[in-house]
């Protein structure tokens, strides 16, 4: 008789959970129950947190630190949640992101999370990409700390990087209104693939796999040899084989499939409106909390 699927949970695409509400979560977990509002419509559904239902939960942050400190990880893994990091490690740039901690502090809670939970449940995430101009002619990106990063990640033990260029809201456009002389640019597609195999090889020095998410043009134009892949941020079938059981391999239709999406379905538990990220980064999607949530 095959083992019964479980759900997977994530938490969240939509806030940082770790960083901001675990004391909420974890009463959640004491309860057995989520009640989720859909983003769009506000319907809340119910979704199911007890061990015998739930196989893994997914966190996503910029700051697993109030996590570690906690200890949460070690109660959930002790009830028979398997546990997976999706950790977004960028460069140090107080002006995208001002309220993350300083990178040495981010790169010892990468080695901490690995020692404790694996380097294969850990995605580091270098997103977004971003390029922008200070000035006529004065064009940069934020990839000044990425050999420093890839060198603790994989000291770490972690193989896998998954990046993204950022995407240009109008959201983003209203901050960048208080911010005279600042703009972002949207590279060519040359130009982002030419990032891409830069990263592909600087990355790949450290036996590091770099793969793209929700780039499925930029995927398509990569040379013929180039071992970047399409990313899958939340991979149910490498959680089976971290944790055994049995989860869905189906892929998650609420995401951006047609742009290259290739998460498997989960449960995302966040609210952009009622739990708002405090990180304040300059480019999120997530933020104000007048948005969808």
């Amino acid at each position: 008789m095959k083992p019964v699927a479980k759900i997977v949970i994530s938490a969240s695409r939509r806030t940082d959970i770790p960083a901001f509400y675990m004391p909420w979560f974890m009463a959640r977990i004491a309860k057995g129950f989520f009640e989720v509002a859909n983003p769009f419509n506000q319907r809340v559904s119910v979704v199911p947190a007890t061990p015998d239902r739930v196989h893994s939960i997914v966190f996503w942050s910029k700051n697993f630190g109030p996590f570690i400190e906690r200890g949460d990880g070690k109660l959930l893994r002790a009830q028979g949640y398997g546990l997976f990091f999706n950790f977004t490690v960028n460069s140090d740039n107080p002006l995208f992101e001002p309220n993350v901690p300083p990178l040495t502090e981010r790169l010892e809670q990468l080695r901490c999370l690995s020692e404790h939970y694996g380097p294969r449940s850990i995605n580091w995430r270098f997103d977004p990409i971003c390029q922008y101009e200070t000035g006529p002619g004065a064009v940069h990106d934020n990839l000044q700390d990425l050999d420093r990063i890839g060198q603790a990640a994989a000291a770490a033990g972690i193989e896998r990087c998954i990046t993204s260029f950022m995407d240009h809201y109008p959201k983003i456009r209203k901050r960048l209104a208080a911010r005279p002389g600042l703009s972002f640019s949207d590279p060519s597609l040359n130009a982002k693939v030419k990032t891409l195999i830069e990263m592909e090889t600087r990355l790949g020095a450290l036996n590091i796999r770099l793969s793209a998410c929700c780039e499925k043009s930029a995927i398509a134009a990569l040379p013929p040899g180039s071992s970047i892949t399409p990313s899958s941020c939340i991979p149910n079938a490498l959680l089976m084989e971290l944790y055994g059981g049995r989860v869905s391999l189906r892929k998650d239709s609420g995401q951006r499939v047609k742009a290259g999406c290739g998460c498997s379905v989960a449960a995302d538990i966040g609210s952009y409106r009622q739990q708002p990220c405090y990180h304040n980064c300059l480019y999120c999607y997530a933020n104000p909390s007048s948005g969808p949530g």
